[in-house]
């Protein structure tokens, strides 16, 4: 099974060759790997193992996968683009392939100009993680071509989602409850944090999730201030609370939930207060979830909801961000955030704090589509655990 819809990679070369045409640009070199894969994903509905890659497309013309040779038969298979180049920039270093046939830029740049494509001006995607390397040697192979930088324009084409977009980010959150549900049947004394990771991964994997947009969370105890913590083999202790976060993705789209659990199976008092805060702050943050609103706005509802509870110098990320091909991607909705909610984009109210000296950290988090009326949860089940009080 492929997970590309050629439909979908046509509008979008269409609407990557209408950014072109306004920045008087010959081509667009978009770069990713499997930690930056989303703007790579987005036009190929694959991404490389082990080696790194870049969709090459011109102003006119068919784009180009440029990789190395040990994921080549792998795109020819899977990608929506199959026209593939080898380089050595985007192999693994000193791996070697005696069979495959090896690229330059320059070999390219004389490849294009045999069809009457000459580039001059190019727009970059990617270039908070663009390799050095790859920047040189495409610019002397094309003779010192200028590279500008298109990633702002590029991403933007991403902020509001398709309905076949909103399908399978759907989807991918229908995955979550059930997946949640197995891992807190895990959690008690005496387990491993791995243990509870193992459960949520087999039933969204059993359920076709084709991978997951971050490593599973599971942090107990003080683990839980790593804002982001992959399970390890720590034994859960009684009395402490557990961090879970889960975010299963379906045709490369991603779902997510975040839960923090007792692990003793009741909460204290204390743990019930402060977590009843956090969904208070949850509901609010989901009632401001209207067209028009940025970040500025909404963000500052919550924000006065922690600094009532002393909970402001724990704040590590922002209450709102949206969700697509990454778990967390942009538009972000954070207390200087400019960019409005628009029907069409699908959202995450992720509520958390980190380093309290008594709690450690805590997260809730769920998902929402925002329409012309509002907003529609993508997972149901979890938003009303999460708005309700404990």
């Amino acid at each position: 099974m492929s997970y590309y819809n050629l439909d979908e990679t046509k509008k979008r070369l269409a609407r990557i060759r209408e950014i072109l045409k306004k920045n008087n640009l010959d081509a667009a070199l978009v770069y990713y790997d499997e930690v930056n894969i989303a703007n790579g994903w987005y036009l190929t509905g694959w991404c490389p193992q082990f080696e790194k890659g870049a969709v090459l497309v011109p102003a006119e013309g068919e784009p180009m996968l440029l990789g190395g040779p040990e994921s080549e038969p792998f795109a020819k298979m899977s990608s929506a683009i199959t026209d593939t180049r080898c380089f050595y920039t985007f192999m693994v270093p000193g791996e070697e392939y005696p069979n495959a046939t090896i690229s330059t830029f320059q070999t390219l740049a004389a490849e294009m100009a045999g069809r009457g494509l000459h580039f001059k001006r190019v727009g970059i995607v990617g270039t908070s993680y663009f390799p050095y390397s790859l920047y040189v040697q495409f610019q002397e192979g094309f003779s010192g071509a200028e590279l500008i930088d298109i990633t702002d324009e590029y991403d933007r084409l991403r902020y509001v989602k398709s309905p076949w977009e909103i399908e399978n980010i759907k989807t991918a959150f229908s995955f979550t409850y059930d997946s949640f549900l197995a891992m807190q049947k895990k959690v008690r004394p005496g387990a491993t944090e791995i243990e509870v990771a193992a459960e949520g991964e087999y039933v969204a994997r059993s359920k076709n999730a084709n991978n997951f947009a971050f490593a599973c969370m599971v942090g107990s105890g003080i683990q839980s201030n790593a804002v982001v913590p992959t399970a390890t083999n720590r034994v859960m202790q009684a009395g402490e609370m557990i961090m879970l976060g889960i975010a299963p993705r379906f045709n490369g789209y991603a779902g997510v939930m975040g839960e923090t659990l007792p692990v003793s199976g009741e909460f204290t008092q204390a743990q019930k207060d402060v977590l009843n805060i956090v969904r208070e702050t949850y509901r609010a943050t989901k009632e401001m979830l209207k067209p028009g609103l940025c970040g500025k706005e909404i963000d500052v509802v919550g924000a006065k909801i922690y600094e009532k509870h002393n909970l402001t110098p724990y704040i590590v990320c922002p209450f709102l961000h949206t969700i697509g091909l990454m778990e967390a991607e942009g538009p972000f909705f954070g207390p200087n955030g400019s960019d409005p909610l628009v029907p069409g984009m699908t959202v995450s109210i992720d509520i958390s704090f980190f380093g309290h000296p008594v709690h450690h950290g805590v997260r809730i988090e769920s998902g929402f589509l925002i329409t012309e009326d509002g907003y529609v949860p993508l997972s149901p089940e979890m938003d009303e655990r999460l708005s309700a009080e404990l």
